[in-house]
């Protein structure tokens, strides 16, 4: 079977690319990039388009006027034109679909405290990738040319996940605290085991109780591709997990805070249950600053949780991958470390593989956080000016903590931030508002001034995010509103079940034994 299909859209895709490109990088754009913000991806804007563009040309060339015949250059080449329409479709959104949204989001002004509607909602150009490739499918479906390259979505995924082990080391779960480790611990393999045994009541498929269960444990979305793989959860299986874990999430931002204040939760307790008890980050961030807009105390607890969440992932990929062979095998008797090896998907050792080298220190310095790790070793030309220590100087009698006003001073004296501690209470003040807006300025720069980025971990970012956009473009593309329909209702029941169940037996544990000094 010859499956390369002589058709235009690959050359015209390549074409249209390049002109981007050449648009982008001559200022033909600027009044776009100005509307939608776009600055911060210029780099990208202007390189890819051109790399991908000069692919699709090409290819698209080749496809038009070389002879193809059965082998393996002809199924490859195929998958060429598949690939560069998710990727083609992901470059839409991420660059002008999702910011446009933003702004029309922002015009409406904040509607959760600081966070806008469009932050509430998740809707970031992941979600919106995944709506787009659903939006193709459903309505226009996939052309017969792309039919063949669309499967590679899943391979991005993968290759995503391996990297995203870059992004965490070994000694961030020394600074977690004992309080975060056993909790989430406790909470995170309970879910796990929760949805698995209700699954199999229920008499769900085990590829459906597997994903359901890792992204209503884990971490949301995020563990939802890891944990997909190895159950081999279809298309559908996944878009009804990440639906059920968005549509608990938005519920949860707006509930939790509401909570919190009726019991009058402390900063450390309200982050601790946030941080445990709703499944994506996104929305652990939201209700954290929702419950306390002026500062950040809130947000640092939960996000501490949420970071002890995350590093659970390697050991439910790997009860899920023992747990999936063994329901595969029925009751059938096998040696379960064999198949497990024979069977065990390469791309989880290789996240396992990355997440031992970063512990390391190759990619960065072993106490990093996501790449970034601090350093008060600031460059002259980025030390406080005079004018701004006098700036700063003028407003310290407005700060009232005693913890902000001897950061404020030692900053105030070294022109610089002297530490981490003195860092997170110089970021608390910079969000309380007690300070004016040029003050407020003034102490986010200094904050930026110490904290680097390893150039290595800003490439696996940057490479990480376009997996991912193509990847779960391309999984849209799978989604069918038949198969959701075929999906049933089960796996709802019991991801609401689950979630509830957490949210409250966590926040039982946290009146009862969290305090306001762990």
């Amino acid at each position: 079977m010859v499956y390369t299909r002589k058709h235009p859209a690959l050359l015209i895709m390549g074409v249209i690319l390049l002109a981007l490109g050449y648009a982008a990088s001559s200022g033909l754009m600027e009044p776009v990039v100005k509307y939608l913000h776009l600055g911060k991806m210029m780099g990208e804007l202007t390189s890819l388009p051109y790399i991908f563009g000069g692919i699709g040309l090409v290819a698209g060339l080749w496809h038009m006027i070389a002879p193809h015949r059965e082998g393996n250059l002809d199924y490859y080449g195929s998958t060429i034109a598949g690939a560069l329409f998710i990727l083609f479709i992901a470059m839409l959104v991420r660059w002008f679909g999702a910011p446009f949204i933003a702004v029309l989001s922002k015009g409406m002004g904040p509607v959760m405290g600081a966070k806008y509607l469009h932050q509430v909602l998740g809707l970031n150009y992941v979600v919106i990738g995944i709506l787009a490739g659903m939006l193709v499918v459903n309505v226009f479906k996939i052309p017969e040319w792309a039919e063949n390259g669309v499967r590679l979505s899943r391979l991005g995924l993968k290759t995503g996940v391996i990297l995203l082990g870059t992004l965490y080391s070994l000694a961030e779960l020394v600074h977690l605290g004992k309080l975060s480790v056993v909790m989430i611990g406790f909470f995170v393999l309970g879910s796990v085991g929760l949805v698995l045994w209700m699954g199999t009541r229920k008499k769900i498929p085990n590829s459906m109780g597997g994903v359901l269960s890792a992204g209503m444990g884990v971490c949301g979305v995020s563990a939802t591709v890891a944990a997909a793989p190895v159950v081999q959860a279809k298309s559908h299986e996944i878009a009804y997990t990440i639906g059920t874990i968005l549509v608990w999430g938005v519920g949860c931002m707006f509930l939790f805070p509401v909570v919190g204040h009726l019991l009058g939760l402390g900063y450390i307790q309200f982050g601790a249950w946030a941080g445990t008890g709703i499944l994506n980050s996104a929305q652990v961030a939201g209700a954290a600053l929702a419950y306390q807009p002026n500062g950040i105390e809130t947000l640092k607890v939960a996000e501490i949780f949420n970071i002890t969440r995350v590093l659970f992932l390697p050991i439910i990929v790997l009860w899920l991958a023992v747990w999936y062979v063994r329901r595969e095998e029925g009751a059938q008797q096998v040696n379960v470390g064999r198949v497990v090896f024979e069977k065990f998907p390469v791309f989880v050792l290789g996240f396992i593989l990355m997440f031992a080298l970063s512990s390391t220190g190759i990619f960065a310095p072993p106490n990093h956080y996501k790449g970034k790790f601090f350093d008060n070793n600031v460059k002259s030309e980025k030390l406080l000016k005079d004018e701004q220590v006098a700036a700063l100087m003028a407003e310290a009698d407005k700060v009232q903590i005693q913890g902000q006003k001897d950061a404020l001073a030692r900053t105030i004296e070294n022109k610089k931030v002297m530490s981490i501690d003195d860092d997170i209470a110089i970021r608390g003040l910079a969000n309380s508002g007690v300070l004016s807006k040029d003050g407020t300025k003034i102490l986010k720069n200094a904050h930026k001034a110490v904290w680097h980025s390893s150039k290595m971990i800003k490439k696996f970012r940057s490479w990480i995010t376009w997996l991912f956009a193509f990847g779960l473009t391309g999984l849209g593309m799978q989604i069918t509103i038949s198969a959701l329909k075929q999906a049933g209702g089960q796996p709802l029941v019991i991801g609401g079940v689950v979630g509830t169940a957490k949210a409250v037996l966590s926040l039982i544990v946290i009146l009862l034994f969290v305090r306001e000094t762990i």
